[in-house]
């Protein structure tokens, strides 16, 4: 993987999350590009596959196409799988939606007894100057409780499936 997202740190908002998992890397890798297991964890926006893969694991060189409900507005997002190095770390860039643009790197580390997954999601808002204001007051707290969420679901579907 490359490191060149050190570079985007300070000039666009950035999330990183990190989560350890009692899970293989090979699992939790898996269960982190599932489309299905991804509308199991953003149903509360009402998230549905709407065109490209539409089930199963997403490939590199894929994409797949979102339509959610955000902020009270339904919209669409397509991302696509631009990097991919199985089990260790495969990236996910916007193609078209709602940001400006993004790119989110996932990756997976072994440790004692499970996986180190770790997400960084770059992001620039669209609207300029009102777009940053939007980051500061709201939309960088809801991406990263999103993201979160997305990783508890992740979290607790690996650990049932070892238990």
């Amino acid at each position: 993987m490359k490191d060149y997202y050190v570079d985007y740190l300070y000039n666009m908002p950035t999330i990183i999350l990190s989560t350890i998992i009692n899970a293989s890397p090979e699992l939790v890798f898996d269960l982190s590009r599932s489309v299905d297991l991804h509308q199991v964890s953003t149903a509360h926006t009402n998230e549905k596959v709407v065109a490209g893969r539409l089930t199963g694991l997403i490939e590199l060189g894929e994409s797949v196409t979102w339509r959610a409900k955000h902020f009270g507005f339904y919209q669409k997002l397509t991302s696509m799988i631009t990097e991919f190095d199985q089990p260790n770390f495969f990236t996910d860039e916007m193609v078209s939606g709602a940001f400006e643009s993004f790119k989110h790197i996932h990756k997976f580390e072994a440790v004692d007894n499970g996986t180190l997954m770790t997400d960084i999601f770059l992001y620039v808002s669209p609207l300029g100057i009102f777009g940053k204001v939007a980051d500061y007051l709201f939309l960088k707290r809801y991406m990263k409780n999103l993201l979160g969420h997305r990783n508890i679901i992740i979290k607790q579907h690996a650990e049932a499936i070892c238990s």
